[in-house]
């Protein structure tokens, strides 16, 4: 009788602690899928650099990958299938510093890659430019602005090939850990320094390192006469930005 009265009370238990495991088990996986979900959803979600449009970035921002595993964010229009050119923006600014520029090099036919620092310049230029060999960029070019210049400059004799052409706008001969000026004597690529000749010291250094790229299949240093504008800026005008284009098409068609 005794055992009779007990069987039912371990059967009871037995059921309880199954339906707790179960409701547990329940519970701790619809949490993990919700935290699942939303982290999908937030790696998913495309950044706009706080200047692309939703669609933009959508379509346009990307993440590719350095050679230490990191990650860095870039805006690369779709739509060009010509040279690759990588654009590396100031320290003052994103990679909406060259937003509009990206644009109309995209729309003139180039695989455009416009990197938005994390402050590992020169690694992310030497990865970006091997995103857009991987993606097929037969020709490369380089393009930076002040510390994106000095990015640049420091960044083309490390790659192999070296680029078809290198530009370095208001780029000062060393920042932080970026030596240009010791970087360009073993630069073969063409390239071309522009700076304002009011903008401080960049002028001078744009024509130190232009002395010093002997190995350049063609190099020269433009200082633009009562300038002040630095860097992307000088591109405002129309007869700068001429000049740019044209060396761009000379090198990268």
């Amino acid at each position: 009788m005794t055992a009779a009265l007990r069987m039912p009370g371990l059967l009871c238990a037995a059921t309880l602690l199954v339906a707790a495991s179960l409701a547990g088990c329940s519970s701790d996986g619809g949490d993990d899928g919700d935290k699942g979900t939303g982290k999908s959803a937030s790696a998913e979600k495309a950044d706009d650099f706080d200047c692309l449009t939703a669609e933009e970035a959508k379509a346009s921002s990307i993440t590719f990958t350095l050679e230490d595993g990191s990650e860095t964010g870039a805006y690369a229009p779709r739509g060009g299938a010509g040279a690759g050119i990588v654009l590396a923006h100031q320290a003052d600014g994103t990679v909406c510093q060259w937003k509009d520029k990206a644009d109309e090099l995209s729309k003139a036919g180039y695989r455009v890659l416009a990197v938005n620092s994390n402050g590992q310049e020169v690694a992310e230029v030497v990865a970006a430019a091997g995103y857009l060999r991987e993606k097929g960029a037969g020709k490369l070019l380089l393009m930076g602005a002040s510390k994106g210049g000095t990015a640049v400059l420091t960044a083309a004799p490390r790659l192999t090939p070296q680029p078809d052409a290198v530009v370095a706008l208001s780029a000062p001969a060393q920042y932080r850990n970026m030596n240009a000026v010791q970087a360009v004597p073993r630069l073969t690529s063409p390239v071309l320094y522009m700076a304002g000749e009011l903008d401080g010291d960049f002028a001078a250094d744009a024509v130190e390192m232009n002395k010093k790229s002997v190995k350049s299949a063609e190099h020269k240093a433009i200082q633009v006469r009562d300038a002040s504008a630095h860097g992307v800026a000088l591109l405002d005008d129309d007869a700068r930005w001429t000049t740019v284009r044209d060396f761009l098409v000379k090198y990268g068609s």
